[in-house]
Protein backbone atom coordinates (compact mmCIF):
# COMPACT_ATOMS: atom_id res chain seq x y z
CA UNK A 1 0.00 0.00 0.00
CA UNK A 2 1.19 3.40 -1.06
CA UNK A 3 1.81 6.42 1.61
CA UNK A 4 1.12 9.64 2.60
CA UNK A 5 3.21 11.83 5.23
CA UNK A 6 1.23 13.23 7.68
CA UNK A 7 2.25 16.72 9.79
CA UNK A 8 0.74 17.27 13.36
CA UNK A 9 0.36 20.46 14.43
CA UNK A 10 -0.13 22.00 17.81
CA UNK A 11 -0.75 25.67 17.96
CA UNK A 12 -2.24 26.90 14.46
CA UNK A 13 -1.63 30.71 14.60
CA UNK A 14 -3.44 32.08 11.14
CA UNK A 15 -2.86 28.42 9.66
CA UNK A 16 -0.08 28.95 7.37
CA UNK A 17 2.03 25.90 8.20
CA UNK A 18 -1.23 23.67 7.54
CA UNK A 19 -1.37 25.60 4.30
CA UNK A 20 2.08 24.91 3.09
CA UNK A 21 2.41 21.45 4.03
CA UNK A 22 -0.71 20.56 2.70
CA UNK A 23 0.36 21.85 -0.78
CA UNK A 24 3.51 19.98 -0.29
CA UNK A 25 1.60 16.75 -0.15
CA UNK A 26 1.30 16.52 3.15
CA UNK A 27 -2.28 15.41 5.19
CA UNK A 28 -2.76 17.56 8.41
CA UNK A 29 -3.81 16.68 12.06
CA UNK A 30 -4.27 20.21 13.87
CA UNK A 31 -4.30 20.54 17.31
CA UNK A 32 -5.05 23.25 19.67
CA UNK A 33 -7.94 24.56 22.15
CA UNK A 34 -10.41 26.83 20.73
CA UNK A 35 -12.60 24.14 18.36
CA UNK A 36 -14.03 27.27 16.08
CA UNK A 37 -10.55 28.54 15.15
CA UNK A 38 -9.17 24.80 14.45
CA UNK A 39 -12.21 23.93 12.49
CA UNK A 40 -11.55 26.73 10.09
CA UNK A 41 -7.79 26.42 9.46
CA UNK A 42 -8.62 22.79 8.89
CA UNK A 43 -11.73 24.08 6.58
CA UNK A 44 -9.64 26.07 4.51
CA UNK A 45 -7.12 23.32 3.96
CA UNK A 46 -9.65 21.40 2.74
CA UNK A 47 -11.75 23.91 0.45
CA UNK A 48 -8.14 23.78 -1.39
CA UNK A 49 -8.12 20.49 -2.22
CA UNK A 50 -5.90 19.15 0.83
CA UNK A 51 -6.65 17.05 3.57
CA UNK A 52 -6.64 18.27 7.01
CA UNK A 53 -8.58 17.11 10.60
CA UNK A 54 -9.24 19.45 13.63
CA UNK A 55 -8.51 17.75 17.25
CA UNK A 56 -9.43 20.26 20.08
CA UNK A 57 -8.27 20.20 22.92
CA UNK A 58 -9.09 21.66 26.61
CA UNK A 59 -5.57 22.10 27.69
CA UNK A 60 -1.91 21.39 26.96
CA UNK A 61 -1.51 18.91 30.02
CA UNK A 62 0.26 15.32 29.33
CA UNK A 63 -3.39 13.37 29.62
CA UNK A 64 -5.03 15.64 26.83
CA UNK A 65 -1.96 15.39 24.31
CA UNK A 66 -1.64 11.41 25.15
CA UNK A 67 -5.22 11.02 24.30
CA UNK A 68 -5.68 13.39 21.52
CA UNK A 69 -2.63 11.56 19.66
CA UNK A 70 -4.26 8.21 19.87
CA UNK A 71 -7.47 9.83 18.22
CA UNK A 72 -5.35 10.63 15.57
CA UNK A 73 -3.87 8.04 14.77
CA UNK A 74 -7.39 6.29 14.81
CA UNK A 75 -8.67 9.27 12.54
CA UNK A 76 -9.69 7.53 9.11
CA UNK A 77 -8.60 10.03 6.41
CA UNK A 78 -10.75 10.74 3.67
CA UNK A 79 -8.45 9.27 1.22
CA UNK A 80 -7.06 5.67 0.57
CA UNK A 81 -3.34 5.91 1.47
CA UNK A 82 -1.65 4.79 4.41
CA UNK A 83 -0.92 8.15 6.78
CA UNK A 84 2.81 7.84 8.31
CA UNK A 85 3.68 10.81 10.68
CA UNK A 86 6.36 12.49 9.00
CA UNK A 87 6.58 16.07 10.50
CA UNK A 88 5.34 17.78 13.58
CA UNK A 89 5.51 21.22 14.99
CA UNK A 90 5.39 22.14 18.51
CA UNK A 91 3.57 25.88 17.77
CA UNK A 92 1.65 26.15 20.65
CA UNK A 93 2.65 29.60 22.90
CA UNK A 94 1.39 30.76 26.04
CA UNK A 95 2.40 35.05 26.91
CA UNK A 96 3.09 35.41 30.10
CA UNK A 97 5.19 39.38 29.95
CA UNK A 98 5.19 40.40 33.45
CA UNK A 99 7.40 42.27 36.08
CA UNK A 100 8.28 39.40 38.50
CA UNK A 101 6.60 40.45 41.55
CA UNK A 102 2.94 40.74 39.53
CA UNK A 103 3.53 36.99 37.77
CA UNK A 104 0.81 34.71 39.45
CA UNK A 105 0.74 31.01 40.36
CA UNK A 106 -1.36 30.57 37.39
CA UNK A 107 0.84 32.01 34.88
CA UNK A 108 3.53 29.83 35.79
CA UNK A 109 1.59 27.04 35.47
CA UNK A 110 0.21 28.08 31.92
CA UNK A 111 4.19 28.50 30.80
CA UNK A 112 4.77 25.45 32.04
CA UNK A 113 2.16 23.32 30.97
CA UNK A 114 2.73 24.91 27.27
CA UNK A 115 6.58 24.49 27.12
CA UNK A 116 7.60 21.72 29.48
CA UNK A 117 4.28 19.56 29.99
CA UNK A 118 2.97 19.71 26.99
CA UNK A 119 5.79 19.71 24.86
CA UNK A 120 7.13 16.65 26.38
CA UNK A 121 3.97 14.59 25.84
CA UNK A 122 3.93 15.99 22.68
CA UNK A 123 7.68 15.08 21.60
CA UNK A 124 6.80 11.62 23.04
CA UNK A 125 4.33 10.63 20.66
CA UNK A 126 5.94 11.73 17.62
CA UNK A 127 9.07 10.16 18.70
CA UNK A 128 7.35 6.80 19.44
CA UNK A 129 5.31 7.49 15.66
CA UNK A 130 8.76 8.65 14.39
CA UNK A 131 10.76 5.18 15.60
CA UNK A 132 8.00 3.08 13.61
CA UNK A 133 8.64 4.31 10.29
CA UNK A 134 11.11 3.54 7.81
CA UNK A 135 14.23 5.69 6.82
CA UNK A 136 13.39 7.84 3.48
CA UNK A 137 15.02 8.68 0.84
CA UNK A 138 16.95 11.21 2.23
CA UNK A 139 17.87 9.51 5.71
CA UNK A 140 15.23 10.27 8.18
CA UNK A 141 12.40 8.73 9.70
CA UNK A 142 10.74 12.19 10.36
CA UNK A 143 11.49 15.93 11.62
CA UNK A 144 10.31 17.37 15.17
CA UNK A 145 10.09 21.41 14.95
CA UNK A 146 9.37 23.69 18.17
CA UNK A 147 8.68 26.96 17.80
CA UNK A 148 10.99 29.33 20.12
CA UNK A 149 11.65 32.88 20.72
CA UNK A 150 14.27 35.38 21.51
CA UNK A 151 13.17 34.58 25.33
CA UNK A 152 14.78 30.58 24.67
CA UNK A 153 17.95 32.47 25.09
CA UNK A 154 18.07 35.17 27.02
CA UNK A 155 15.87 36.88 29.56
CA UNK A 156 14.82 40.39 29.93
CA UNK A 157 12.89 42.62 32.39
CA UNK A 158 9.21 41.28 31.79
CA UNK A 159 9.68 37.56 30.62
CA UNK A 160 10.97 35.69 33.96
CA UNK A 161 7.92 33.37 33.17
CA UNK A 162 7.88 33.51 29.85
CA UNK A 163 11.88 33.19 29.27
CA UNK A 164 12.18 30.03 31.98
CA UNK A 165 9.40 28.34 29.64
CA UNK A 166 11.59 28.88 26.75
CA UNK A 167 14.60 28.38 27.95
CA UNK A 168 12.96 24.46 29.29
CA UNK A 169 11.07 24.18 25.47
CA UNK A 170 14.96 24.78 24.15
CA UNK A 171 16.59 22.66 26.16
CA UNK A 172 14.22 19.47 25.64
CA UNK A 173 14.74 20.25 22.02
CA UNK A 174 18.59 20.18 22.26
CA UNK A 175 18.32 16.82 24.60
CA UNK A 176 16.15 15.01 21.91
CA UNK A 177 18.38 16.23 19.16
CA UNK A 178 21.54 14.39 20.46
CA UNK A 179 19.62 11.24 22.32
CA UNK A 180 17.37 10.91 18.93
CA UNK A 181 19.95 12.86 16.04
CA UNK A 182 18.60 11.89 12.92
CA UNK A 183 14.81 11.97 13.90
CA UNK A 184 14.44 15.73 15.21
CA UNK A 185 15.52 18.90 13.92
CA UNK A 186 15.11 22.45 16.19
CA UNK A 187 13.99 25.69 14.84
CA UNK A 188 13.82 28.80 17.25
CA UNK A 189 12.07 32.12 16.17
CA UNK A 190 12.04 35.58 17.11
CA UNK A 191 10.19 38.31 16.29
CA UNK A 192 6.36 40.50 15.91
CA UNK A 193 4.64 37.21 13.84
CA UNK A 194 1.51 38.67 11.27
CA UNK A 195 -1.32 37.11 13.07
CA UNK A 196 -4.63 38.30 13.93
CA UNK A 197 -3.86 38.02 17.71
CA UNK A 198 -0.67 39.63 16.99
CA UNK A 199 -2.47 42.67 15.37
CA UNK A 200 -5.16 42.88 18.51
CA UNK A 201 -1.57 43.25 20.54
CA UNK A 202 -0.30 45.97 18.68
CA UNK A 203 -0.55 49.60 21.13
CA UNK A 204 -2.84 51.22 18.63
CA UNK A 205 -4.09 51.68 15.10
CA UNK A 206 -0.87 53.03 13.58
CA UNK A 207 1.45 50.10 15.04
CA UNK A 208 -1.56 47.36 13.75
CA UNK A 209 -1.35 48.77 9.87
CA UNK A 210 2.63 48.92 10.74
CA UNK A 211 2.91 45.39 11.56
CA UNK A 212 0.55 44.14 8.86
CA UNK A 213 1.80 46.78 6.06
CA UNK A 214 5.66 46.74 6.51
CA UNK A 215 7.28 43.14 5.89
CA UNK A 216 10.73 44.31 7.46
CA UNK A 217 9.17 45.00 10.85
CA UNK A 218 7.45 41.42 11.17
CA UNK A 219 7.54 38.04 10.11
CA UNK A 220 5.21 36.46 8.10
CA UNK A 221 3.75 33.16 8.78
CA UNK A 222 3.74 32.20 5.65
CA UNK A 223 7.42 32.62 5.33
CA UNK A 224 7.95 31.01 8.82
CA UNK A 225 6.06 27.63 7.35
CA UNK A 226 8.07 27.69 4.01
CA UNK A 227 11.35 27.74 6.56
CA UNK A 228 9.93 24.98 8.31
CA UNK A 229 9.13 23.00 4.71
CA UNK A 230 12.69 23.30 4.15
CA UNK A 231 13.92 22.29 7.31
CA UNK A 232 11.81 18.97 6.86
CA UNK A 233 13.11 18.34 3.35
CA UNK A 234 16.83 18.53 4.52
CA UNK A 235 18.83 15.71 3.40
CA UNK A 236 21.00 13.67 6.45
CA UNK A 237 24.41 14.76 5.38
CA UNK A 238 23.07 18.03 6.38
CA UNK A 239 20.95 19.00 9.37
CA UNK A 240 19.78 22.14 11.66
CA UNK A 241 19.07 22.15 15.09
CA UNK A 242 18.71 25.49 15.51
CA UNK A 243 17.30 28.29 12.81
CA UNK A 244 17.00 31.75 13.81
CA UNK A 245 14.55 34.08 11.84
CA UNK A 246 13.93 37.66 12.38
CA UNK A 247 12.54 40.81 10.30
CA UNK A 248 15.04 42.88 8.00
CA UNK A 249 14.63 45.56 10.27
CA UNK A 250 14.49 44.26 13.65
CA UNK A 251 16.82 45.48 16.19
CA UNK A 252 18.27 42.85 18.08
Amino acid sequence: MSTRPVIVIAGIGNGSGARVFSKAGYRVALIARGADRLKKAADEVNQAGGEAAAFPLESYTYKSLTDVFATIKAHKWSTPEKAEVRAALWNAGAGVWKPFLDVTEEDLQLTLDTNVTGAFAFAHQVIQEFKSNDVDAIGKRGTLIFTGATASIRGNVTTSAFAAGKFALRALSQSLNKEFGKQNIHSIIDGGILTDRGLERAADGAARQRLKENANVRLDPESIAKSYLYLANQDNSAWTWELDLRPAHEKW
